[in-house]
């Protein structure tokens, strides 16, 4: 049986310029701070949504690690990120936070829940309308807390939609664009960012880099020890493939907007790739796998390049190289700004508030 959440496009249930007042509850993860000091995908997106609806006014009480930083209300119990403090058991500590958020809950209207399936599992508890913003499917078992929750579901990509369940809308993460400078005139470097993991095949990346006689910048966190110890490491040298570690903040800045191009080969069909559209925003093209939600994130022949394998990949290097930076980023924040994000948001919180209206 399918998920049922109550309306099909929230567009139909309440028109744009209404106003309502609305005190959204955004449920962070708390794996890394909000907003991350490197890696932290899902906190990046939370804390981008935060940080517009404030602009808009909207009440919102952020739940997220204590040292988080928001100009939203912070609330909380986990101290800090748990992959920060091997102390702290992050199994415990979501539960925690989720069972903290949610005996808040009636003091919102909306409780926006980026934390995966644990608050799904006690969505009948919450005392307002919960929406889930689905950042992926990492186990298939997790299923049966979405098809049991009383959550409306949004997903990221529509790439990312299971049939099992209904949702209210697709929402493509944005950036603020001002954090993201244009480059002009690039580096020689190829760059690939991602966890050191199969799923993000780094290996892929060094193999077409060598293939094309460019060097490669590899950043993001180990995931996979033995993964990065076998395919990753023996290939670093310091020259001609470089390791960054976990970059983020200005030196994540530095290194997109100077790469000559972005490689994002996959070994998984990828929900949504931050890095992708964060290097398009600085006219950096895009070489990636045509899997996942890269069909919907990269206009082939504009953004970047799409391919399938290690061959067509080198093949197209230099197209990519070809391309105009400056439209390359023109359309980037055109289609993955920030405030349309928040916009899209803004057109669904009016929809459920309008669904509960009318029941």
């Amino acid at each position: 049986m399918k998920a049922r959440c109550g309306f099909t496009d929230p567009l139909d249930c309440f028109p744009l310029d209404a106003e309502l007042p609305v005190r959204i509850a955004l449920l962070g993860p708390i794996a890394w701070r909000t907003p991350p000091r490197s890696y932290g995908p899902w906190e990046l997106v939370v804390s981008t949504l935060a940080e517009g609806l404030v602009r808009r006014g909207v009440d919102v009480t952020l739940f997220a690690t204590l040292d988080s930083q928001t100009s939203a209300e912070l609330d909380g119990v986990c101290p800090r990120p748990y992959n920060e403090d091997p102390e702290l058991d992050g199994r415990v500590w979501e539960a925690l936070h989720a069972g903290h958020c949610l005996s808040r809950s009636g003091d919102f209207d909306i409780v926006h829940n980026h934390l995966d399936w644990l608050p799904l599992a006690m969505s009948h508890l919450c005392r307002a309308r919960m929406l889930t913003t689905i950042h992926g499917f990492g186990d298939r078992r997790i299923m049966p807390a979405y098809r049991r929750s009383a959550s409306a579901f949004v997903s990221v990509s529509d790439a990312d939609r299971t049939s099992e369940l209904d949702y209210v809308a697709t929402v493509h993460h944005g950036i603020e664009m001002s954090q993201w400078p244009f480059e002009g005139v690039p580096g020689d470097a190829l760059v690939i960012f991602g966890r050191m993991h199969p799923d993000k095949a780094i290996a892929d990346a060094i193999e077409i880099a060598r293939r094309v006689d460019r060097p490669l910048i590899i950043c993001g966190p180990v995931q996979d020890h033995q993964y990065f110890a076998d395919r990753v490491a023996p290939h670093v040298d310091g020259e001609r493939v470089r390791y960054l570690g976990n970059v983020g903040g200005d030196e994540r800045r530095r290194v997109l907007s100077q790469a000559a191009a972005l490689l994002h080969p996959l070994g998984f069909d990828e929900p949504f790739g931050l890095s992708v559209i964060e290097a398009m925003a600085c006219g950096t093209p895009v070489v990636a796998y045509r899997r996942g939600a890269l069909p919907e994130t990269v206009d082939d022949g504009v953004t970047g390049i799409l391919v399938n394998g290690i061959d067509a990949a080198v093949a197209a290097v230099p197209a990519a190289l070809a391309l105009d930076r400056a439209r390359v980023a023109a359309v980037a924040r055109q289609r993955f700004s920030a405030d349309r994000m928040v916009e899209k948001y803004l057109d669904v919180y009016k929809g459920l508030l309008a669904t509960n209206q009318m029941a």
